[in-house]
């Protein structure tokens, strides 16, 4: 393997790491065994590997932080909203 394609296939993996999590928040509402600080802190941590990735004109690593930081950023929003005590 490549260092590229490990980088894609590493990408990718976590792309959709989040996904599940976010569909089943979605459909159960429930929300109480999800800590407010680590999607916030992922969407935080993403966030910044996308603007370095942008600094660099890395576009693997740009796509690579899109869906991460989207999903992130909705599961912090549900916990705000479905979980009354987010501390």
């Amino acid at each position: 393997m490549t260092p590229t394609t490990i980088g894609m296939v590493a990408g990718a993996l976590t792309s959709v790491a989040a996904i599940p999590q976010v569909i089943k928040t979605m459909k159960t509402h429930h929300v109480r065994d999800i800590s407010i600080w680590q999607p916030l802190l992922l969407a935080l941590g993403v966030a910044l590997w996308m603007v370095y990735g942008i600094l660099i004109s890395d576009m693997p690593l740009i796509l690579a932080n899109i869906t991460p930081l989207i999903c992130n950023v909705v599961l912090t929003y549900l916990k705000i909203r479905y979980g009354g005590d987010v501390c």
